[in-house]
């Protein structure tokens, strides 16, 4: 076993992550709610980038349904982020033939 081999693959795995994980700052997903009545933006990294409501719902009396529409549209984002970097982190790490699911040290 090469000590020096495995280290510089350590290290540009390590790279990449950090590459990767700069990059999910600029990924944007949607999210959505109420068969699109609420729409929420958001980066991989989780910053919301914006809000579009529909103009329905701002004359609605029923606050609590805006509301938890909003915060469905919200955890649909967040899934949808999250599902993008597994994806991406699984590909990278098949790239660089490990297996999968395999436990990173760092």
């Amino acid at each position: 076993m090469n000590i020096a081999k495995m280290m510089q693959q350590a290290k540009a795995m390590q790279d990449k992550m950090q590459a990767m994980d700069a990059e999910f700052a600029n990924v944007i997903v949607e999210g959505s709610a109420g068969g699109g009545a609420v729409k929420i933006s958001m980066t991989c990294k989780g910053a919301c980038k914006g809000v579009m409501l529909d103009t329905s719902l701002l004359k609605s009396d029923d606050k609590e349904m805006v509301e938890d529409l909003i915060m469905a549209a919200i955890n649909d984002a967040r899934a949808k982020g999250d599902a993008r970097v597994a994806a991406d982190t699984q590909k990278m790490m098949s790239d660089l033939g490990l297996p999968a699911g395999a436990k990173l040290p760092f």
